[in-house]
């Protein structure tokens, strides 16, 4: 789980400190857990929440200045991604700005759609899909940058 807390996050030492309060509200709620599904997918998504609550906590998913740097960046048609290992992409998620990177985590990775995406965080549709395609248009100018 420590995977997702990080990817969220951004921080080695905060992801951690999210983790252990993913695992206490994980036996806090173990009785909850029906069986109908997987356990993990019941595990990761307490791990999704406890990752979000911890980034409004910070308020990290105001993405004003972030937004600002974004205009004007155009997507690129051929995907760079495929000349990249994971390790890199990751390191690159993980540079995204926490607006960017929450939209781009749950959308992207954990496959919620943007109706989840925006009940989830307060947001629009609109605004979780504007987020979802400029964190796109972020990592392919660093994935142009670091060619």
């Amino acid at each position: 789980m420590f995977p997702i807390c990080i990817r969220y996050i951004g921080d080695r030492v905060q992801a951690e400190d999210v983790l252990q309060d993913g695992f206490i509200t994980l036996f806090e709620k173990l009785d909850s857990y029906k069986g109908d599904g997987s356990f993990e997918g019941w595990a990761r998504r307490i791990f999704v929440t406890t990752s979000l609550m911890a980034l409004r906590k910070k308020d990290a998913l105001k993405m004003s200045e972030e937004l600002d740097t974004a205009r004007g960046m155009k997507a690129e048609t051929v995907s760079q991604v495929q000349n990249i290992g994971y390790k890199e992409l990751m390191a690159l998620i993980m540079q995204l700005p926490p607006g960017f990177r929450t939209v781009f985590n749950l959308y992207s990775i954990e496959g919620y759609s943007h109706k989840e995406i925006g009940d989830m965080l307060g947001i629009s549709e609109t605004t979780s899909r504007t987020q979802l395609s400029r964190a796109r248009i972020w990592l392919q100018k660093k994935l142009k940058e670091n060619d």
